[in-house]
């Protein structure tokens, strides 16, 4: 948790989001509310990451270019749950950033995908990508892989992916799977055609 990564300790009662003003920016930062001891608070790898502050660590102190400040008790968020309805609350974790990037325990019911007997894969096309969209497929990889999301293959298949620049200018990943479900056992679950 203090380098970004996903709590492996499974004590993690809620999330609240506390508004902070710092460098004359507000913006609020999500807590995960779990057992650490006497520590009031870690602000990890993620919030050194967004805020860049500088740390004499001789001296143990953590300044901003700018002086940043908490904002006061009465304007965090009163009630995180205001905005979930009652019958979910004992469902809140789920409903998490945190628990959204991590998925669950593999159990007994686990579905696999089985494809048809004698299926021919092979590599699908390859499609050009800017310097960008290559760092952003390399940033994409790397974060499903730190979640457990996706998994280092060594099949000689591959699904191809490009991207669609968004209306903001960002970029959307699309993964093709048309031919992986050209070869896939059908059953009663649905098939991915474009991962959007």
């Amino acid at each position: 948790m203090l380098d970004g990564t996903i709590s492996q300790t499974d004590c993690i009662w809620h999330q609240v989001h506390l508004a902070v003003l710092a460098n004359g920016h507000p913006h609020t930062i999500p807590f995960l509310v779990c057992p650490i001891g006497n520590t009031p608070a870690i602000l990890g790898m993620t919030w050194l990451t967004t805020e860049s502050p500088l740390i004499d660590w001789q001296q143990g102190l953590v300044t901003f270019p700018e002086q940043a400040q908490i904002a006061s008790e009465e304007e965090a968020d009163p009630d995180p749950l205001a905005d979930l309805p009652a019958q979910y609350h004992e469902f809140a974790k789920v409903f998490g950033e945190e628990e959204s990037k991590v998925l669950p325990l593999h159990r007994e019911y686990d579905i696999s995908i089985d494809l048809v007997p004698e299926a021919k894969l092979s590599p699908g096309p390859i499609y050009g990508m800017t310097d960008a969209e290559s760092k952003a497929l390399k940033q994409h990889i790397d974060e499903e892989l730190a979640t457990g999301k996706i998994r280092p293959s060594t099949s000689s298949a591959g699904a191809p992916v490009m991207f669609v620049k968004k209306a903001d200018g960002s970029l959307h990943l699309v993964v093709d799977y048309r031919k992986l479900n050209d070869v896939t056992h059908k059953n009663v679950y649905p098939l991915l055609g474009k991962m959007t």
